[in-house]
């Protein structure tokens, strides 16, 4: 059965239902590895053949921002959002160079109390680097989006003393290294609740990216597709027509555009 989509917190009204909701794919870390006890590692080989079976197929993968802004022109076809949570340092030796040799863009969710550390809330390991402020601020004049992914690494449902810095502050600090807006959160774990959202919303986030469809998935907790290391060709062909049956298209507005303010 199709998903109908609780746009309220994008138009304010609980009645409307969004267009087909655009195909975006969640990465985390790409690099050769050995244990991935989270499932969290795709291998470089792997990743150059999953954005070689999107070009051949006509496809584009691009930031979030682009996907949005492009939908709401009525130029989205084609369009596949790329994001990569957590901000590994990976990215730029490994998921960049490919994703130049294809023309594609992508989001990055950083964590912004984190940089230069590790995955310390992964207790099997292994340890992953992140991203220092100087590796995301060169990413960030390369092209590609930067967006948050809280202060800590935390449930924001759980975090409600904190909630504020967390996804306020984690913004303040990203814009202060890249001197460019920040307009995408992006919740750790997947975590949300509709106080989340609804802060993530009133803290002036474009959108939000969440990983399943819930009672709050609207502009600022869209769901996305997981991928992983086995994600081969057949795989990458079910999980596009899963998501094609899953939100079909609706003649009706509202996901493409930012919500108005209050």
């Amino acid at each position: 059965m199709a998903q109908r989509i609780n746009d309220a917190l994008i138009q304010g009204s609980d009645t409307t239902i969004a267009p087909g909701m655009p195909l975006v794919l969640m990465y985390h870390s790409v690099e050769p590895y050995q244990a991935d006890p989270y499932l969290v590692t795709v291998s470089p080989p792997r990743f150059g053949q999953q954005m070689r079976w999107l070009a051949r197929r006509g496809l584009r993968g691009v930031s979030m921002q682009h996907l949005l802004a492009a939908r709401a022109a009525g130029a989205g076809k084609g369009l596949v959002g790329l994001t990569f949570d957590d901000g590994y340092a990976d990215f730029g030796r490994h998921a960049l160079p490919v994703l130049r040799r294809y023309g594609f863009g992508a989001t990055v969710f950083v964590i912004a109390g984190r940089l230069g550390g590790d995955n310390a809330w992964d207790p099997e390991g292994p340890r992953k680097r992140l991203m220092g402020a100087r590796e995301v601020r060169d990413l960030a004049q390369a092209g590609i989006e930067i967006g948050s992914h809280g202060l800590r690494h935390v449930r924001l449902p759980a975090a409600r003393d904190t909630l504020g810095e967390e996804v306020g502050g984690s913004r303040r600090i990203l814009q202060d290294i890249t001197g460019q807006p920040v307009g995408g959160f992006c919740y750790p774990y997947g975590d949300l609740d509709a106080d989340a959202v609804a802060r993530v919303r009133d803290m002036g986030y474009d959108y939000g990216c969440a990983i399943w469809p819930s009672a709050c998935t609207s502009r600022h907790a869209l769901p996305r597709t997981y991928i992983g290391e086995a994600d081969t060709a057949p795989r990458l062909w079910a999980k596009a027509a899963r998501h094609r049956l899953t939100w079909p298209r609706r003649p009706a507005s509202g996901l493409g555009r930012p919500a108005r303010a209050a």
